[in-house]
Parts: structure tokens; sequence; C-alpha cells
């Protein structure tokens, strides 16, 4: 273990204003982040590359499907704004979440205090913003429930753009916070065991309100459940039940992969706001929580965007173009094309057959009027 000088709040800030120590060895040391940590021999680590695979399949497969969306002129209604938006979120995330472990391990040591509450506070706002724009989509499609409006409608359209604009800007904020002042430099009694330079405070502050956004998307998805319950019962149709048990289904695997992905890295900062630094032998790596927090931006995908025929149809015809222009055979295609062309030949083949025997078949005359 390092041991480093333990500074009082005046004579840490002191050092702090003529440069004299180093604030965030500091409060590593402080709240016992020193220990157990890797030599810088050790490299990155499997479990850092492990992340940065699934941050690069993230960041691959959320630009695939925004693109995709992008480039079709069909996807100019409401819900396809969401759908782009929260792939949006979620390619920011990957990206973020690839430049946090860069700056991790011992490169810590070697940044800022600016550059520390940038690194945190980014990803900070990158998995706010994904959370508040799966918090959009359920509100507005149970605002559609309760009262429908067509797609296109405009002023629809507007209050979607008017939310995701809100949705960077509350997320932009809270990731600042922070950096704007809301830390706990050289305050140490305050200090985060995990984040050693966020407040407390400042971490209650982000769990409630992802707690409160996790029961809003909860009890939205809960709502359009049962609205389309009731309206299939009314209605008494097989296929009315078939939409019911598909939509089921469909909340079941949004409101589950938010609680899974998300529940762990609450409860565990929960702990970290009600346990002193000193005691909290337990909560120094929060490496796989945010982990499985980042993944939930690769299965949003999964649920929201291929879930959807036109969008995977977009997607495959966007991968068709980059083969094409890349010059790479396409097996898929060129299968079906030999199908088709198999079908045409022989369909030509008939109509050929049919032509001939239409011109050697005898022609009828018509009997003339005056016999």
């Amino acid at each position: 273990m390092l041991l480093i000088k333990m500074y009082n709040n005046s004579e840490c800030l002191l050092s702090l204003a003529r440069q004299q120590v180093d604030i965030i060895l500091l409060h590593y040391n402080y709240t016992g982040k020193l220990e157990n940590r890797q030599l810088p021999s050790d490299g990155m680590g499997i479990a850092r590359i492990v992340f940065m695979v699934i941050s690069c399949f993230i960041v691959i497969e959320n630009l695939l499907v925004f693109l995709a969306i992008l480039n079709n002129t069909r996807f100019r209604s409401w819900v396809y704004y969401c759908i782009a938006n929260i792939t949006l979120c979620d390619l920011l995330t990957g990206i973020v979440y690839i430049g946090n472990i860069s700056l991790s391990g011992q490169r810590t040591f070697q940044i800022s205090p600016t550059l520390w509450f940038i690194r945190e506070g980014v990803l900070f706002f990158a998995l706010a913003a994904s959370t508040f724009s799966l918090l959009i989509t359920a509100v507005e499609r149970y605002a559609t429930m309760v009262r429908p409006v067509p797609y296109a409608s405009a002023r629809k359209t507007y209050r979607v753009y008017f939310l995701i604009g809100l949705c960077w800007l509350v997320a932009s904020l809270i990731g600042l916070l922070p950096l704007m002042g809301w830390n706990c430099i050289c305050n140490f009694e305050e200090c985060s065991t995990l984040l050693p330079l966020y407040s407390k405070s400042y971490i209650l502050f982000c769990v409630v309100m992802f707690s409160i956004i996790i029961v809003g998307i909860v009890a939205l998805y809960s709502g359009i459940y049962h609205l389309v319950r009731n309206s299939a019962k009314s209605v008494s149709s097989s296929r009315s039940k078939q939409k019911s048990v598909r939509l089921l289904k469909t909340v079941f695997m949004i409101v589950a992969a938010f609680v899974i992905c998300w529940s762990p890295l609450f409860v565990l900062l929960l702990l970290d706001v009600f346990c002193f630094s000193p005691p909290c032998t337990k909560l120094h790596s929060m490496e796989w929580t945010i982990a499985l927090a980042v993944i939930n931006s690769a299965i949003n995908p999964v649920i929201y965007s291929f879930g959807s025929k036109e969008v995977r149809r977009a997607i495959l015809k966007l991968l068709c173009c980059c083969f094409i222009k890349a010059g790479a055979p396409l097996p898929f295609l060129s299968r079906s094309e030999s199908a088709l062309g198999a079908s045409t030949d022989s369909s030509y083949r008939l109509r050929e057959s049919f032509r001939n025997s239409k011109l050697m078949s005898p022609k009828k005359t018509l009997p003339k009027s005056g016999q």
C-alpha cells in the first residue's frame, strides 16, 4: 500500500492552491482505493479488454441503426425520432466508455482534477441522456395510447423535438455539476468511496433521480399494457389477443433489461452514500456495475430497432450498399439472385411456349352476317 501524508481540509486547500499536492492521489488514498490496484506493468487487464470489445460492439451496432434511420426518408415520424435519439445516446455511451477505460487505471494519477471530472462527468452525461431518452419514448407511447394522433402530426413532432432537446440539456447539466462546484475536493468526510472526488450528496441526487426514472418507465409501460389488454378484451378477436401478447413480451423485455442492467449500480451507489470511507473496504470497485449499465446500450437497439421490420429492411439495405461500394461478395444475395434468375428463366420459357401454342392453334373465323 502506498503511504501518503494526510492533510486536514485547510492544509489540503492551501497545498492545492500552491500546486504542492496531487489532489487525486490524496483522495484515492483517503478512501482506500489505492489498495489492491494493478501495477503499471500489469497492462490493461483482461476485464478492461472485454469492456473495450463490448464498447466497440455498442458503437458499431448503434451507428448502423442510426445511419439506417437517418438515410431513410420514410422514417420521418415521432416514433423514429425517439428511436434515433435512443440510438444516438447509446452510441455516445459506447464512445465515452471507451475513453473512460483508456484514461483509467494508472493514467488516473497522470491527469488533472479537471480532466478527471470530465472523464467521469461525460459518462454520467451519456448514461443520463440514454435513460432520459427511454423515458421520453415511454411517455410519448403512453400519450399516443391515451389520445391517438397521426404519426405525422406536426404538434406531436414539435413536442418530441422539445423533449429531445430538454433531454440533452438536462443530461449535460447533470454531468457538469461536479465540475461546476458540486464536489468534495479537500472535504474528505463528504467524499464518495467509489468516486473519490464526487460528493455523496451528488451521488444521492443521481441515484434518486435515476430511480424515479426507472419507476416512471415501469409505470408507463404497465399502463400501456393494461390499455392494450382492455381494448383486446372489448374487441375479443384472436388478432387483438396476439397483439396484446406481443406487447406484453416487448414491455417485459424493456422493463427487465432496464432494471437488470441498472439496479446493481444503484444499489452500490446507495451503499456508497450511507457508508463512511475508512470502514468501506468492499466498495472499492464499480467497473462491473458500470459495465452492466453500459450493456443496456447494446440491448436497446435489439428491443427498439431490430424489432421493427422497416428498420431491419433499412439496416439490410445499408449493409448491402456498404458491401457493394467495398466490392465485397454477398453470398446471401447471390443465392437469392440465382434463384430469382432460375424462376425468371422458367417464367420466360412458359410465356414463350404459351405464345407459340397460340400461334400454332387454328384461328376461329366469325360467321358472316349474310349466311
